[in-house]
């Protein structure tokens, strides 16, 4: 019943928070291609390749990814890619199912980000550091006229 709804909600988009590692992996796989190097060394410009728009879109638009760390040593920036591919959520890991008061039931279950349809690099970069590609999920079950009925995800 949980991935019967998942599967009926409209597929979705895929963010990918890129850091440092990504952005050398990225243009290594193709993706993009440094443009423009900053006089102070650590800023640069990088514009998607025509592979690149093939398989993601950048979250704020445009094909140019503007690379502006605070410092040569900043481990922390990053920025969101998008995925072109749209996939539906997963369900995996489902638990046991436990009572609940008043006669409802409630299961644990992992929701897993779909990569299926993407090209392996962008897979990769979608394992990086800083994304989550599964989440802790509950879900609510109760007896609507003799059948069971999912009620929430939360």
């Amino acid at each position: 019943m949980i991935q019967a709804k998942y599967d009926q909600a409209p597929p979705a988009s895929i963010d990918i928070t890129v850091a440092n590692a990504g952005m050398v992996q990225g243009a290594l796989d193709g993706y993009w291609v440094r443009t423009k190097r900053y006089p102070n060394g650590y800023w640069a410009d990088f514009t998607l390749t025509p592979e690149g728009k093939k398989v993601l879109k950048l979250a704020g638009g445009g094909d140019v990814i503007q690379w502006r760390p605070e410092s040569p040593e900043d481990k922390e920036f990053s920025v969101i890619v998008t995925t072109l591919v749209k996939n539906h959520m997963k369900v995996s890991n489902v638990g046991p199912v436990t009572n609940q008061a008043g006669g409802g039931k409630s299961v644990q279950f992992s929701e897993d980000e779909n990569l299926t349809g993407m090209p392996a690099p962008l897979q990769n970069l979608a394992h990086e550091p800083g994304n989550q590609l599964s989440r802790l999920r509950e879900a609510d079950f109760s007896l609507v006229n003799g059948v069971w009925k999912l009620q929430s995800i939360e």
